[in-house]
């Protein structure tokens, strides 16, 4: 199967005041990211909060989503479930829609506590789509899945024949690169945290990603690809440096989700509140958060 080479955005949901899926705004969106160097979307996942949409909202969203991009960008779907039966519907169709990947966390309920659970999970969902390539999306932090990688490659190998990989959100870098070296790279090990994409080109040998404050930041993320592609390793850690400082700062205003589409709005994009039970930040955490922003030049550094 193909490898992802470069990096993928996970956009947010856009919502309009009324808290309904604003799905006009999505070819302007889908601009922004092509213009700073993305590669593509990994929509409805937990940076586009996912599980807090209707099946039909997910799927009107893909379908949205392939019909703004342009020629070349990758639309992987997030089909992740509480319900295998609906996490089969949304994969179906969005091999139907055209589709390039699709995509799948564990559910944060009930918990997966062994290999085999997960695998037979990930079996009857990626058969939903049998010609698109199957994506695990590792994120423990999200739903307790505190399982061996590793162990679910050699698990997977040989009985899933679309999968393709780990879009890996978690923090040993030794467990990502055990994974990446599985049978000389037989899997797209996907790097899946911004504040440590350096590491991973540097020991992982990672060469595709994706990222959430690649939103309004893929300029900074990208450049420290193109960096270390070039040998400019001062420039990669400069970079990589600054990427953290952004982190810093939406850690502030309850991370990526709550704190980053907000930045949004700052860059003018404005994608609307979050969905309950999100905490929206409000008009005084706004003006704090342009502050700090402002303080580590970043309306000169993002995405335009």
């Amino acid at each position: 199967m193909e490898k992802i080479k470069g990096l993928i955005d996970a956009p947010f949901t856009p919502f309009d005041s009324k808290g309904e899926v604003n799905y006009d705004i999505i070819p302007e969106y889908a601009a922004l990211l092509a213009r700073n160097g993305l590669k593509g979307v990994f929509i409805n996942g937990s940076s586009g909060e996912g599980y807090m949409l209707t099946e039909e909202e997910r799927m009107r969203l893909a379908e949205a989503w392939i019909a703004a991009v342009p020629e070349d960008f990758k639309v992987i779907v997030h089909v992740g479930s509480t319900c295998v039966k609906s996490s089969r519907r949304l994969a179906e169709h969005a091999q139907k829609c055209g589709a390039w990947g699709i995509g799948a966390m564990a559910p944060p309920f009930p918990k997966v506590g062994r290999i085999e659970e997960l695998v037979k999970y990930c079996e009857e969902i990626a058969c939903g789509a049998p010609n698109l390539p199957f994506y695990f999306y590792h994120i423990p932090a999200f739903n307790g899945a505190f399982l061996s990688m590793y162990d679910f490659l050699c698990a997977v190998d040989g009985r899933i024949l679309n999968f393709a990989g780990i879009k890996y959100t978690f923090e040993s870098l030794y467990e990502y690169n055990r994974c990446r070296r599985y049978k000389d790279g037989k899997f797209d090990m996907l790097h899946g945290q911004d504040e440590t994409i350096l590491p991973c080109l540097a020991m992982g040998g990672a060469q595709g990603g994706i990222g959430g404050t690649t939103n309004y930041n893929g300029r900074c993320l990208v450049g420290i690809q193109q960096a270390w592609e070039a040998g400019d390793l001062e420039k990669a850690r400069e970079l990589q440096n600054y990427a953290q400082d952004v982190i810093d700062v939406i850690c502030h205003f309850r991370g990526n989700i709550v704190g980053g589409k907000r930045i949004m709005k700052l860059i003018g994009l404005d994608l609307g509140p979050n969905r309950t039970p999100f905490q929206n930040v409000t008009d005084e955490e706004e003006k704090q958060l342009r502050a700090e922003l402002e303080a580590i030049d970043f309306f000169n550094k993002c995405n335009k």
